[in-house]
């Protein structure tokens, strides 16, 4: 691209801003109908100021705006008419009015073409720069006074609260054993869900019998059967569940042989023969 100077820099952008005279108009497009380059230049200028103009919508003030203005430059009232004095005509004697001399054409300063011409463009970007300023302000302090267009989109933020965890529940066990001897079963309990768990140690299969687990409390009268123990090393079941907590950690856990298959009546058929209490082995604890 050829190197320009100042002047013609200056010559494209006022060409894109149309502020240019009829002759320098002229100038201007001769110069763009024989140079591309220089056209190009002006198409340039015309992309970036189109761009910023088309920031800066129009804007109608809306009527409670205009009454601010008014009350402020204290026009808010009705306001009388303005008369202006007539003016007396000079009193000058016709012999003393002497002509002003006409000053010499080498005395008058007149702004050169491109000091012109960028005072222009400075003076129109400025005008762009300070409704720009103007909107944005707008923007911030009374969004609503802007047309639907350039009015700034509402931000929503969603806060995400999170519930505390809830706390660990207590564990609980019983070994459940004969007069001391070595563990027969463990019974370990969920504080929380009141599920339980028998497992197996050392007690021998009874032949053609069943292993059956009770709870007993004061407060619940008779023994309540928990079910049968499995074959298996481990027997879990929620049936702890529908009694209530205070029952479930103080109450006594006993194991009878019943005939295979459990109890028929629903009450045991012998005497316990192993039997413990829950002890608290995890207690409690709060996750926060």
């Amino acid at each position: 691209m050829m190197a320009y100077s100042e002047d013609h820099i200056a010559l494209a952008a006022e060409y894109a801003l149309g502020t240019l005279d009829a002759d320098e108009r002229a100038q201007a497009e001769a110069m763009m109908s024989v140079d591309k380059d220089f056209a190009a230049m002006v198409e340039a200028w015309s992309t970036k100021l189109g761009a910023l103009n088309q920031m800066v919508g129009s804007v109608e003030p809306s009527p409670e705006v205009w009454d601010k203005i008014k009350a402020a430059a204290g026009l808010s009232g009705a306001q009388m008419p303005l008369v202006l004095p007539d003016a007396a005509p000079p009193a000058v004697e016709p012999a003393a009015v002497e002509t002003a001399p006409v000053p010499e054409p080498g005395n008058v300063v007149a702004f050169p073409a491109p000091v012109r011409r960028w005072r222009n463009i400075a003076t129109a970007m400025t005008a762009i720069a300070a409704a720009l300023i103007a909107i944005v302000v707008t923007q911030v302090v009374r969004p609503d006074l802007l047309p639907d267009s350039i009015r700034p989109t509402p931000r929503t933020q969603v806060v995400e609260v999170k519930a505390p965890p809830a706390p660990a529940p207590a564990q609980y066990v019983a070994v459940l054993q004969k007069d001391g001897g070595s563990p027969a079963f463990i019974l370990t309990v969920d504080g929380a869900t009141r599920n339980f768990t028998v497992r197996k140690v050392d007690a021998a299969p009874e032949p053609g019998k069943s292993y059956e687990l009770w709870v007993i409390s004061d407060r619940l009268g008779a023994p309540r059967s928990l079910g049968v123990i499995g074959e298996g090393d481990f027997t879990a079941r929620p049936a702890l569940a529908a009694y209530d907590a205070s029952i479930v950690r103080n109450a006594t856990y006993a194991v009878t042989v019943e005939p295979s298959g459990g109890s028929p009546s629903g009450k045991p058929t012998s005497a316990p023969v192993f039997a413990g209490k829950l002890i608290e082995t995890v207690p409690q604890t709060d996750k926060r």
